[in-house]
């Protein structure tokens, strides 16, 4: 009689360690990084999911909410799926990427504005979603994303560590991961854009470059120009690894081994020339995405330092702010700089300048643009080293993130997108 309720008592929390323990077993099982890869992937999304859906609830009550130029966003919003944790993570360009998942391949193709990447590789996922091409577009974003997590672990443990294979640092790794995802936009990798694919591209690009693995590299950065149109520029930097590993000499023998190692690199502008070819194929035009764009949004090649003088002196506060976080980034990413990283400070002018070189049109984008400079993250992980700072910087970093997604979600996107 008196063991009976003993027993009873147990069971429960005999169940609850049998499962605790069989979990991690499991987690054993997973390779690293793998484990921390999926585990930080998995907590993101639910503390921005119900963030978000919070936020969502807490808008619905103010006055005048959304802005009447913002309805029409949230009717697409709401086509795509009546649940909000989903259908938050599609704004502005979301939906037109979705209208090039379903244009028809057996017609003349008519819409050039985009990189055909990011569209087409949701073309054969959608049939295994019902024919729901806009849930296509979040799982290929949400893919790239862990695999982005992945290739960020390892280059960091890889640069933060030493450089050298011996010397990779694991923990170094597991705080570029984290400060990747810290950044202020860094919210807009879960969404149905192309940011999580082209960082994912970008890093898969670098690491293998780091590996001498040039293969990879001209094949990884031929989809990485396919994705958008500044991803054929990264030849650059990635040509500056190559010439690091062999300390930047130039004399004939080496020239040669350039050759040898390095002619995939020569994939990387053939990718976006295979996106022109594409156009002069379907429009006898070889620059009808440039001609699009211009008629579309009004965007011309400019001078990128004065295009933002004029927004740093002119009288929109907000293009101004956007473009002091362009000044921001650069700022870190120099005063991080070590000279076995030039390539890293290279990509970061790059994806900075080139986006400001489109002219104002792109202030309204700018802040997102600039998640692709991922090496402010690497930056970021370098100086956390010191417990006390990491510890600061991460709680700043989660309050202004915080800040910045709740109005992306409260419809105000024109000041990130």
């Amino acid at each position: 009689m008196a063991g009976g309720p003993a027993t009873d008592r147990r069971g429960p929390t005999a169940g609850f360690r049998r499962a605790g323990r069989g979990v991690t077993r499991l987690a054993a099982r997973v390779p690293a990084p793998w484990g921390f890869v999926l585990a930080v992937f998995v907590g993101s999304k639910v503390v921005l999911s119900l963030v978000g859906v919070l936020a969502l609830s807490a808008w619905d009550d103010v006055p005048g909410a959304p802005p009447a130029d913002e309805t029409m966003m949230l009717a697409q919003q709401h086509a795509v799926t009546p649940y909000r944790w989903i259908s938050f993570w599609f704004a502005w360009d979301s939906f037109l990427y979705d209208h090039l998942v379903q244009l028809p391949l057996d017609q003349p193709w008519r819409d050039f504005g985009f990189p055909l990447l990011y569209p087409f590789l949701a073309r054969p996922v959608a049939p295994l979603l019902g024919g729901h091409t806009a849930w296509a577009l979040l799982v290929i974003s949400n893919v790239a994303l862990i695999l982005q997590l992945y290739y960020a672990h390892q280059l960091g443990a890889r640069l933060l560590g030493g450089g050298a294979a011996g010397d990779d640092d694991p923990a170094a790794g597991r705080r570029f991961v984290r400060y990747l995802l810290l950044l202020p936009t860094a919210f807009l990798f879960q969404a149905a854009l192309t940011e999580s694919l082209f960082v994912c591209l970008a890093l898969a690009a670098f690491w293998y470059a780091e590996c001498r693995r040039w293969l990879l590299v001209g094949i990884v950065g031929y989809f990485l120009a396919l994705s958008r149109s500044v991803g054929f520029l990264v030849v650059v930097p990635l040509a500056l690894v190559l010439l690091g590993q062999h300390g930047y000499r130039l004399d004939p023998r080496t020239l040669l081994r350039y050759l040898r190692q390095g002619w995939p690199l020569l994939l990387v502008p053939a990718g976006w020339l295979t996106f022109m070819a594409f156009c002069r194929w379907q429009s006898g035009d070889w620059y009808a995405y440039k001609h699009a764009q211009e008629k579309g949004w009004g965007i011309s090649v400019q001078n990128p330092f004065a295009v933002a003088y004029r927004a740093l002196t002119g009288e929109n506060s907000a293009d101004a702010l956007r473009v002091w976080c362009a000044v921001a980034v650069l700022a870190v990413v120099l005063a991080g700089f070590r000279r076995a990283e030039l390539p890293y400070l290279v990509y970061t002018v790059i994806v900075v300048l080139v986006p400001l070189s489109m002219g104002p049109p792109v202030h309204k984008s700018l802040l997102r643009y600039l998640l692709a400079a991922f090496p402010v993250a690497l930056v970021l992980a370098r100086w956390a080293r010191r417990v006390t700072l990491d510890t600061w910087l991460t709680a700043a970093l989660a309050v202004l993130q915080g800040a910045l997604f709740v109005i992306w979600l409260t419809y105000w996107t024109h000041f990130i997108i």
